[in-house]
Parts: structure tokens; C-alpha cells; sequence
């Protein structure tokens, strides 16, 4: 079965491009490589659907230029995760820490091997699959 990603990360991430043109892309991923496949990940494509639930943006949104802004989007992604009825967003790793409904969004530590520095990891729900809705974050179009 071939892979597909999200269609609210496709979404997420077209905005987060339109928004940031210029922004470094080293560190951005969708599926999986061999290294994800040998443990549970949302990198990994659905058995059932073939549908990869994350992506990951590189931390450097503006290129050569500065201020970092990532942990700002990061942020701001968070608050709209726990206000979003839709629920399409599970969990989002940056910087050490991760927030999910599970603990009411709030930022926490991150004990996973990789840290995120480098790179924001957004994974979403199953209601995500097919939801390409704008995301109404105001770092990246929203009001």
C-alpha cells in the first residue's frame, strides 16, 4: 500500500510554507525512515490506511535571517490544538517538550531520545486524515 500524509499536515505545512518561503528545510520529514519503522511512530505509514499522522518543520523559519521564531509557532500551534473542536492535532514536540490534551496542552518535558531543537514534530489524530480545513493560527495566515 503506498503511503499518503494527513491531509491536516499537508495543510498545516502549506501554510506554514506560504508563510515562511524562504525558510530552511533541512529538517522536515513526513514518513518514516527504517530507523522510525522499528518502533511505534506516527511517521509510520496506517497498516490499515496508509496514512502518515506527522510532520516535522525545520526550526529555522526565516532562512539566514533571524529572530527565531519557531518557538513562538510552536506555541501558538499549541493554543489553537486546545481550542480546536475538530481535534485534529495529537501532540506537538519542540525544544525538549511536548504538549498534548492529555495534560491540557500545557508544555511539559519531553523524555523521548531525539529533543525536537531542530525541528517542530506536529502529529495529528485519525480525524485529521481526510480534514484539510485552514488552521487559523495567526503566524501563519489566521487572525
Amino acid at each position: 500500500m503506498k503511503w499518503w500524509l494527513s491531509k491536516s499536515a499537508v495543510q498545516l505545512r502549506e501554510q506554514i510554507d506560504d508563510s515562511y518561503p524562504d525558510r530552511d528545510r533541512t529538517s522536515d520529514g513526513s514518513v518514516g525512515d527504517l530507523r522510525h519503522s522499528a518502533r511505534p511512530s506516527h511517521h509510520n505509514p496506517c497498516p490499515k490506511t496508509g496514512v502518515v499522522r506527522a510532520v516535522d518543520i525545520d526550526a529555522d523559519l526565516m532562512g539566514k535571517k533571524k529572530p527565531i521564531l519557531m518557538p513562538d509557532l510552536a506555541d501558538q500551534i499549541r493554543l489553537y490544538a486546545k481550542s480546536d473542536r475538530a481535534k485534529r492535532i495529537e501532540y506537538i514536540i519542540f525544544s525538549g517538550k511536548i504538549a498534548s490534551a492529555k495534560k491540557g496542552w500545557a508544555w511539559r518535558d519531553y523524555s523521548g531520545v531525539n529533543r525536537h531543537d531542530k525541528h517542530m514534530h506536529v502529529s495529528f489524530t485519525p480525524k485529521g486524515d481526510e480534514d484539510s480545513s485552514y488552521f487559523n493560527i495567526p503566524m501563519i495566515g489566521g487572525q
